[in-house]
């Protein structure tokens, strides 16, 4: 497939970017060192007893983290609880952040369906976290602005055809295999995607779900475990000020640097916590066997590290045990100090607190 590469709207050209831009000596040893890193993330993953074990903490961690980038802030208590507990009030903060949880699963499982991510796939992506059909930008008057002293730092392309024709141009790029790196690319259409800026709302936190994706789509990773906007928020000033140099003097080694760099830290952070987390099962499992034995059961032991947060409802439906059976399953695991009870609205939640102390760094 022959990318169209047409004049620039807006002073934002099409891709592909040259690679003498994209390939410096740093870049390439850069992407030698994140694709390891990411690499043994992917086949670790699959060495966990139940690959939603991770999947479950890193999506909710990596939507509390971007929509906290956008200042929308919640906790992970919240977000738990939220997803366990019937009848709470649920505060607006905590719903924004569960519909970024969302929004990443409608794109996972669009690509894994598809084996592509065109622009449908991202206005859908974008429809679930602002809950609107308002689609593509097609009135003029965007622009970025510095949000402390006002002055425009930045105006995208606002020509309705315009912006059609960019994202038709970044989907070509993105589903296109050629000599590239894929985290190279990754750098490449974050920027291209923040810089079209196609949305009235939800830009940054749907660019950073579409980072995750496309690395699925490239086979980089199996599912979306990587936490990408930890390292976004712990270094936001330079993101947003490389982003700008990119677009300003067309210095693109120290942005995909900073992309790449944040793949190899995170891969290795989560890589910890893999470790940390079969560590603890491996010792609640013993724990299980030698102090409640009559009660083991590998289901069982599998539910309460698939969220930090379990009830008597969730035991019921997994097992298909009684609820007087389940109660007594939980009551157990409480007396032997595996699980902490806590009372929500009506009912009563049974956190395992090691596990969510692990999940919540």
């Amino acid at each position: 497939m022959k990318l169209n590469v047409e004049a620039p709207y807006n002073r934002l050209p099409h891709l592909p970017v040259s690679q003498s831009k994209i390939e410096t000596i740093p870049i390439l040893r850069q992407v030698a060192k994140s694709a390891i890193a990411l690499a043994e993330l992917k086949g670790l993953a699959h060495t966990l007893p139940n690959p939603s074990i991770l999947l479950n903490a890193v999506i909710l961690k990596e939507a509390r983290a971007s929509s906290e980038i956008e200042n929308v802030i919640t906790t992970h208590d919240k977000l738990y609880q939220a997803l366990s507990a019937k009848g709470i009030e649920i505060d607006a903060a905590t719903k924004e952040v569960l519909r970024y949880r969302e929004a990443i699963l409608e794109g996972y499982h669009a690509v894994q369906k598809r084996g592509f991510l065109n622009t449908n796939t991202i206005i859908a992506i974008q429809r679930v976290l602002e809950e609107n059909n308002a689609g593509l930008r097609k009135l003029p008057g965007t622009s970025l602005k510095n949000a402390v002293t006002g002055e425009v730092i930045y105006t995208p392309p606002d020509d309705k055809e315009a912006i059609l024709a960019l994202m038709k141009n970044l989907e070509d790029y993105i589903n296109e295999e050629d000599e590239v790196s894929p985290l190279i690319k990754l750098a490449v259409q974050h920027y291209q995607f923040e810089s079209i800026h196609p949305f009235y709302d939800g830009n940054g936190r749907t660019g950073r779900i579409l980072n995750v994706i496309y690395l699925i789509l490239c086979g980089l990773l199996d599912s979306p475990v990587l936490y990408l906007s930890d390292y976004i928020i712990k270094h936001k000033s330079d993101y947003y000020r490389l982003l700008q140099e990119v677009r300003t003097a067309d210095k693109w080694e120290d942005w995909i640097l900073f992309m790449l760099q944040a793949v190899e830290e995170t891969s290795r952070q989560t890589i910890q916590q893999i470790d940390s987390i079969k560590t603890l099962f491996a010792r609640t499992q013993e724990r299980m066997k030698s102090e409640a034995p009559k009660m083991y059961n590998k289901e069982l032991l599998e539910l309460i590290f698939e969220q930090p947060y379990s009830k008597i409802e969730f035991v019921v439906e997994r097992m298909g045990i009684s609820r007087i059976t389940a109660s007594k399953y939980l009551k157990t695991l409480e007396q032997i100090g595996i699980l902490v009870p806590k009372k929500v609205w009506k009912e009563t939640l049974y956190i395992n607190q090691a596990l969510f102390d692990i999940l919540k760094k």
